[in-house]
C-alpha cells in the first residue's frame, strides 16, 4: 500500500489523492512530531499564565472576552467540538471527508497550532484504519473555515458522534475506535480549537475537482473532435499558426490534442468537394477557445491550491518566535473563487458541447446525416431525447455556475461578519464536474454514431480506435430505437474511469 507521509511543510495534491481516494497510509515524519511537541511547549507555557490568550485561556469567536479557568479549559475543548458539530443534511462523501481530514492533519503538523504530537497521531490512525465520520452537507460558511464539517471529525477524534467503518457501516465512533484499538483523545488548550479552524474541505474538493476536470478537457478535446469529423468539418482551423498567433497555452493545448486525434482522417474537409461552406459554425471551430480558456482557468485554480496546500491555516498560531497570534487566515476566499470560476467555465464547456450534438441530429445542419441520427427516421426517434437530457444537464449547470462567493451571511453576533461560502461553492462544482461528465459522454455517444453513418469514408485512426473501444463498453452503434437510458450510463462510465482518454491515446500518444 502508498505511504504518504507528512513532514511540516505542507503536502501535494497527490497525496490528498492518494490518501483520499486510494487509502493510502499515513506516517507522522520525525520532523513534524518534533515540531509538534516545539510549539505544544509554548501553549503549555502560555496556558500558564495569567494573561488571557486567544483558544488557549479564552472563550470562542464572540465569546472570546471571557476568561477561562485552568478546570473549565479541558471542558471549554470539549464543548466547542460538541457545540460546533452542528451539520444537517445528507451525508458528504467518503473521499471527501479524508481529504479533509487528512488536510487538518497536513495543518497540525506544520508546528503551527500547538497541538500535542499524540492528538496528530490518533487522527492519522482513525484514517489508517479506514473510520471516516459522519460529515452533513449544511453547517459550513466558509469561514472560520469548514467549521462544523471539521467538528464532526474532531468528534470522532474524542470518541463521540457517528461515523463509517471499513465496511461502510455506520456506527456510534467510540465502538469504531475500540475495534481498532484507538483511544480517544482527551482534548486540551487550544487543540479543540485548532482542529476546527481551516479550508480543509473546500481544499480537498478543489484538488479532487482539479483531477477530474483535467481528464474532462481531454476528453472534452477528443469529443469535439469526433464531432468535427462527423459533421465533415475542417481541421485546417487547429493550426498551430493560428494559434500561436493568440498565444493562450490552453488554446494551443486544445487545438494540438484535437489534431492529433483527427490525423489520418478521411471525414475532414470532405464537404469542400460537394457541398461548401466557408466555415464551420462556431461550437465547432471555436472549440480550441473555449475548452482553451477553461484549460487555463484550471491553471489558475491550480496555483491556488498549491499555496493553500502549502499554508498552515489556524487562528490564533503558534509563530517560531513564540508569539501565539491571531489572524484572518481561515478565510476561504482565495479557494472560494477559483471554486466558482471552474464552475463557470465547467458550465460553458459542456453548453458548446450540446451545440455541436444538437447540430449532429438535426437534418438541416448536420450536412447529409439522417434526422436525431434514426435508423428509420419518423418510426425511431434516435437520439431525440438523449439531446434533451443533455440540454437539461446544461441548464443546470448553468444554475450552478453562479458564484456562491459573491453572497456572504453574517453569523456569531457579527463577530463573523463577512464570509466565503467556499464550502458550498465546493459542493456545487461537485455537481457540476458529475455533471459535465454526462455531457461529454453524451456527445460522444452521438458523435461515434454520425462517424459509423459516413458509409465509404474513413474516420481517423484515433477515432477508430475510440468507436471500437466505446462498443466494446457496452455503448451500440446505429440501429433501430431501444432502451436508451443504459446505452447513456455506459457512455458515462466510459468517460468516467478514463476510457475515452486511454482509446485515443492508444494511438495518439500522450494528450495534454
Amino acid at each position: 500500500m502508498h505511504t504518504v507521509v507528512v513532514g511540516t511543510s505542507g503536502t501535494s495534491a497527490d497525496d490528498v489523492l492518494a490518501v483520499a481516494r486510494g487509502n493510502a497510509r499515513i506516517e507522522l515524519s520525525a520532523e513534524a512530531l518534533a515540531a509538534l511537541a516545539a510549539a505544544r511547549e509554548i501553549v503549555d507555557a502560555l496556558a500558564a499564565k495569567p494573561e488571557p490568550v486567544y483558544g488557549v485561556s479564552t472563550g470562542f469567536g464572540a465569546l472570546a472576552s471571557r476568561h477561562i479557568s485552568p478546570g473549565l479549559r479541558a471542558q471549554l475543548q470539549r464543548n466547542i467540538v460538541r457545540s460546533h458539530a452542528a451539520g444537517m443534511g445528507p451525508q458528504v462523501e467518503r473521499e471527501v471527508v479524508r481529504a479533509l481530514m487528512f488536510l487538518r492533519l497536513k495543518t497540525v503538523c506544520s508546528g503551527h497550532t500547538g497541538v500535542r504530537p499524540e492528538v496528530a497521531q490518533t487522527m492519522a490512525d482513525i484514517l489508517n484504519a479506514g473510520i471516516t465520520p459522519v460529515v452533513h452537507e449544511y453547517g459550513s460558511l466558509g469561514c472560520s473555515g469548514d467549521l462544523a464539517p471539521l467538528s464532526h471529525c474532531a468528534l470522532t477524534l474524542i470518541g463521540e458522534g457517528d461515523a463509517e467503518g471499513p465496511d461502510g457501516t455506520v456506527r456510534p465512533a467510540a465502538e469504531l475506535l475500540a475495534a481498532a484499538g484507538i483511544t480517544p483523545v482527551e482534548l486540551r488548550e487550544k487543540e479543540g480549537l485548532a482542529l476546527l479552524n481551516g479550508t480543509d474541505g473546500m481544499l480537498g474538493m478543489l484538488v479532487m475537482a482539479l483531477a477530474d476536470l483535467q481528464k474532462l478537457y481531454t476528453s472534452a478535446d477528443i469529443t469535439a473532435a469526433l464531432s468535427l469529423e462527423a459533421l465533415l468539418g475542417t481541421d485546417k482551423v487547429l493550426a498551430a499558426e493560428l494559434h500561436a498567433i493568440r498565444p493562450h497555452p490552453g488554446q494551443g493545448a486544445a487545438a494540438a490534442n484535437m489534431l492529433k486525434v483527427l490525423a489520418g482522417s478521411g471525414l475532414t474537409g470532405h464537404h469542400q468537394d460537394d457541398a461548401p461552406r466557408v466555415q464551420d459554425a462556431y461550437s465547432v471551430r471555436c472549440a480550441p477557445q473555449v475548452a482553451g480558456a477553461g484549460r487555463d482557468t484550471l491553471a489558475h485554480a491550480r496555483t491556488v491550491a498549491g499555496r493553500e496546500l502549502a499554508s498552515a491555516v489556524d487562528n490564533p498560531v503558534v509563530l517560531p518566535d513564540g508569539r501565539v497570534e491571531s489572524n484572518g487566515n481561515f478565510h476561504g476566499a482565495p479557494v472560494a473563487y477559483v471554486l466558482d470560476f471552474l464552475a463557470i467555465a465547467a458550465a460553458d464547456l459542456g453548453s458548446i458541447a450540446e451545440r455541436r450534438t444538437d447540430r449532429l441530429l438535426d437534418k438541416n445542419r448536420s450536412h447529409g446525416l439522417p434526422p436525431f441520427l434514426a435508423g428509420d427516421a419518423g418510426v425511431d426517434s434516435g437520439l431525440m431525447i438523449a439531446q434533451y437530457t443533455q440540454a437539461a444537464l446544461v441548464s443546470e449547470m448553468k444554475r450552478l455556475a453562479v458564484p456562491a462567493s459573491t453572497d456572504s451571511i453574517p453569523s456569531s453576533a457579527m463577530q463573523e461578519d463577512h464570509v466565503s461560502m467556499g464550502w458550498s461553492a465546493a459542493r456545487k462544482l461537485r455537481t457540476a464536474v458529475d455533471n459535465l461528465t454526462r455531457i461529454v459522454a453524451i456527445e460522444l455517444y452521438a458523435a461515434t454514431r454520425a462517424i459509423e453513418l459516413r458509409e465509404g469514408l474513413t474516420p481517423a485512426p484515433a477515432s477508430s480506435a475510440v468507436i471500437e473501444a466505446v462498443r466494446r463498453a457496452g455503448v451500440e452503434g446505429p440501429g433501430p430505437d431501444r432502451f436508451l437510458a443504459p446505452d447513456l450510463a455506459a457512455a458515462d462510465a466510459f468517460v468516467r474511469d478514463g476510457g475515452l482518454v486511454r482509446a485515443a491515446e492508444s494511438v495518439t500518444g500522450t494528450l495534454d
